[in-house]
């Protein structure tokens, strides 16, 4: 019995001795991070820079920038892991880089199924306000939302076996009716008008709630279809016969006209280069977002995984009106 005890003790000192130098370390991260946060007015900022990727030393530049993850407002903090294409840190980057007199032309790397109706928009609004040349390079996936931004470019390049289009706009509402009475739980609304908690999650939609949103979803796809019958200049009737949602191959969507040409990404970069009037080699230069002080020490994806479920449950739980293909 002794021995047990003993061999018990003797674990346990063992596990404590471990995990406390572990726990320190976390502490020490959270503190410093934290701190840094305060001194800098809240949360740790999100400082844009470039990286030289080829080229000579000087001379015009291309300027690369990364849509890649799903595309959502607003700006990513220090304690996000998952790539996102996130407005509030692509439109400066994309002013930064159209700023820069050295920068003729702007490539956009697109690899996302698309997302937020509204970040797409603000993204795609911020490309035309550079007065830039700007070629689109579409990757794996440059579906919907994605497909939207690259309407701002005046040249589209397809990886052939790329996957695109997905025109069109999706709302998502749940009904966690059933579970709520399963669990014995009864969520009380009082309301100020009949339409007032269109979209709650704790009750059935009716027949009219699901007009009203149906009447939104179909003036978004119209300006959708706009925005590709201008890009494409393509009669409005033809791009609606191809925006019934389906995605396309490269190969198919430049037989359908949706893109410009097949290729790789140095393919976007020469036809960026002939669109910006470099002669020669031009400079590539690559923009990107760069995280704060929790990132280069690698924390964030502890906090972040740790919170995951919470993220999760708020997203399946809100409605939803995006341009995103929904594999």
């Amino acid at each position: 019995m002794n021995t047990n005890r003993s061999a018990v003790w003797a674990l346990a000192g063992v596990a404590v001795g471990f995990g406390l130098p572990i726990v320190a370390l976390i502490g020490l991260i959270l503190a410093v991070g934290f701190g840094a946060a305060q001194l800098t007015g809240g949360a740790m900022p999100s400082v844009s820079r470039y990286t030289q990727i080829s080229g000579p030393e000087s001379g015009p530049a291309v300027a690369v920038l990364d849509v890649a993850g799903p595309i959502v407002s607003g700006g990513t903090s220090s304690f996000e892991t998952r790539a996102v294409a996130a407005s509030g840190d692509l439109v400066p980057l994309i002013r930064r880089a159209a700023r820069n007199p050295d920068v003729a032309v702007l490539v956009l790397r697109l690899n996302s199924p698309g997302g937020s109706v509204v970040a797409s928009d603000e993204i795609y609004h911020a490309l035309r306000e550079t007065q830039k040349p700007v070629v689109a390079f579409l990757q794996e996936v440059a579906a919907s939302g994605a497909y939207y931004i690259s309407m701002a470019a005046g040249h589209i390049v397809a990886n052939p076996n790329s996957l695109t289009g997905s025109i069109g706009v999706i709302g998502q509402f749940p009904n966690a009716e059933a579970l709520m009475e399963k669990i014995g739980v009864q969520v009380t609304t009082i309301k100020s008008g009949k339409s007032k908690d269109i979209g709650n999650p704790f009750r059935a939609m009716s027949d009219e709630e699901q007009g009203i949103f149906q009447d939104i979803v179909d003036e978004t796809y119209a300006r959708f279809v706009d925005i590709v019958a201008r890009g494409r200049n393509l009669p409005k009737d033809e791009v609606r016969e191809l925006a019934d949602g389906r995605i396309y191959t490269g190969q198919k969507a430049l037989e359908l006209g949706l893109v410009d040409a097949l290729g790789y990404q140095q393919d976007a970069i020469d036809a960026a280069a002939r669109l910006g009037n470099i002669d020669g080699e031009p400079r590539v230069l690559h923009y990107r977002r760069r995280g704060g002080f929790l990132d280069l020490l690698g924390a964030s994806g502890w906090i972040a995984d740790a919170a995951s479920p919470q993220r999760w449950l708020r997203r399946l739980m809100a409605p939803s009106l995006e341009y995103r293909w929904e594999p």
